[in-house]
């Protein structure tokens, strides 16, 4: 599945787009982040800008561009602590969901937090470690507990590095009285942190753009690699000495500061201030900086729960289009329903190896409804008759070049493969006769286990082993048929994927 994350925080939005296969770390297809400082007059005057939102709907409109060329299959867009707080909240909400095409969500601190430890954990996983994670935004800092992986507690402060700045750091370099009023109002905000946190952590993790400049100033990584600080180290000594060193400069001295970026150094004595404050309160010793952020937080929620599979899925209205076919043509409907329950099994748990996009296993699952129409015309040759009716049939719910498609699959659902002097092979676009190819071992597969004749037979597990695919049904009683419905379809499988394919059974 392909997602894309935006998140409109406080003083940057950052967009992410992903492909995320089981088993296998996502890859990135596309990523941008603008500071856009929405927060500035909002924790000034109590609303966004005019500036400000014109601004950010801009970055918008350029980011919503490239994912929407990206075919994703799931957006979900969040808007954090300034808009939070912002009184003309609607209007920009208006704006912001026009430019992109789609809503935009306002979460709440605790659930800025279970998204920010979701990316955190899914980017650099924490087995067996007690983990406190630390964000500092530009409206807010989320404090997160954890264990194994899983989050305990959260809380949300308003001690973001905007927030911080404009609230007390008047003066450039800033006065030693102003330092000591942000210190109180932040250890205020703390309150009983480490008592409710508890302590002992194995690690410390801080997120966000203030954590990667801390650790690209101590660790003395060029902002232009700042990709490289990923899980490198501060210790809470360094992070000290760093603050009292960024307190003493002025603007332009900040900015010459290896690792400070020139727009980082206006809010940069706030954000590292924040930081050590909250480190000092629980104790740490150091810190680990880590990439990952709420829009990975949003990926992985969106890969967790499956969104967008219902786009590999026949809809109520197709599924009843192709049901009502396929009874014209004699076809048993529970039979078509059991190869087409095969087919998306399949499908999702072969998604690694074919990688197409999700509309494709809707075509399987009309083509396993089909494929069996020929038998009307002849016994003999029925996958050239299937083709014949399916690509002349009268049905609605779908394109020309998604029907001609299915009766391409209903062509190839036994027998030879494609051939160049195939003309309905010959037909299809380029793009269109690759998923083919790859779909046509597995059209056979699902055709051939549905052949067992067991209604009560599921896909337990699909599985790469040593060089091989391995399918393991579960049923109540071996099906008899199992071994020969794997050789009836490993040479085409083998040609396909360069793997044997082989099925074996487990009693439910």
């Amino acid at each position: 599945m392909r997602y894309a994350a935006v998140d409109i925080g406080s003083n940057s939005t950052r967009m992410l787009a992903a492909e995320v296969l089981p088993g296998e770390a996502p890859r990135t297809l596309a990523a941008e982040r603008e500071v856009t400082r929405l927060g500035l007059g909002v924790f000034r005057d109590g609303r966004i800008s005019a500036d400000a939102m014109e601004s950010v709907v801009t970055v918008l409109t350029r980011m919503a561009s490239m994912y929407r060329r990206l075919d994703v299959a799931g957006v979900r867009v969040v808007a954090t602590s300034a808009v939070r707080d912002a009184s003309n909240q609607a209007e920009f909400l208006a704006r912001a969901a026009d430019a992109l095409g789609s809503s935009v969500e306002i979460i709440s601190g605790r659930e800025e937090a279970r998204l920010i430890h979701q990316g955190v954990m899914w980017q650099w996983p924490q087995p067996g470690k007690r983990v406190l994670v630390v964000d500092i935004g530009g409206g807010s800092a989320e404090i997160i507990s954890s264990a194994d992986g899983r989050m305990l507690d959260a809380v949300s402060r308003p001690l973001g590095a905007v927030r911080l700045q404009e609230m007390f750091l008047k003066s450039d370099p800033p006065a030693a009285r102003e330092i000591h009023q942000m210190n109180e109002f932040i250890d205020q905000k703390l309150g009983n942190l480490a008592e409710r946190m508890g302590g002992e952590w194995e690690r410390v993790i801080a997120t966000s753009a203030t954590a990667a400049a801390v650790v690209c100033a101590i660790n003395r990584v060029p902002r232009a690699r700042r990709d490289q600080a990923d899980r490198m180290r501060g210790s809470t000594a360094e992070i000290r000495k760093l603050f009292r060193r960024l307190a003493d400069l002025d603007l332009a001295g900040r900015r010459k500061v290896p690792g400070i970026g020139p727009r980082r150094a206006e809010i940069a004595v706030a954000g590292t201030g924040a930081l050590l404050r909250i480190l000092d309160r629980v104790q740490a010793r150091g810190v680990y900086y880590s990439s990952a952020g709420v829009r990975d937080g949003i990926i992985a929620d969106m890969a967790a729960r499956n969104v967008g599979a219902e786009h590999a899925r026949l809809s109520r209205e197709q599924r009843k289009e192709v049901e009502r076919v396929a009874s014209r043509f004699g076809i048993p409907l529970d039979d078509a329903r059991q190869v087409a329950g095969f087919s998306r099994a399949l499908f999702e748990r072969l998604e690694p190896m074919h990688q197409l996009p999700p509309v494709f296993g809707r075509l399987l699952e009309a083509a396993c409804y089909l494929c069996n129409t020929g038998h009307y015309i002849s016994d003999a040759a029925h996958h050239k008759h299937s083709y014949y009716v399916v690509a002349n049939a009268d049905f609605s719910g779908f394109t020309n070049r998604e029907q001609q498609f299915i009766a391409a699959l209903c062509r190839y659902h036994r027998k030879a493969l494609p051939a160049p002097a195939h003309p309905e092979y010959q037909s299809l676009a380029p793009d269109d006769k690759r998923a083919l190819t790859l779909l046509i071992p597995l059209i056979r597969l699902a055709d051939s286990l549905e052949r067992s004749r067991g209604r009560d037979i599921e896909l337990a597990r699909c599985e790469r082993q040593d060089g091989s695919v391995r399918i393991t049904l579960r049923a109540p009683h071996e099906p008899d048929l199992a071994e020969w419905s794997a050789e009836r379809v490993s040479g085409a499988f083998r040609q396909v994927y360069g793997c044997d394919i082989a099925v074996a059974y487990e009693q439910s």
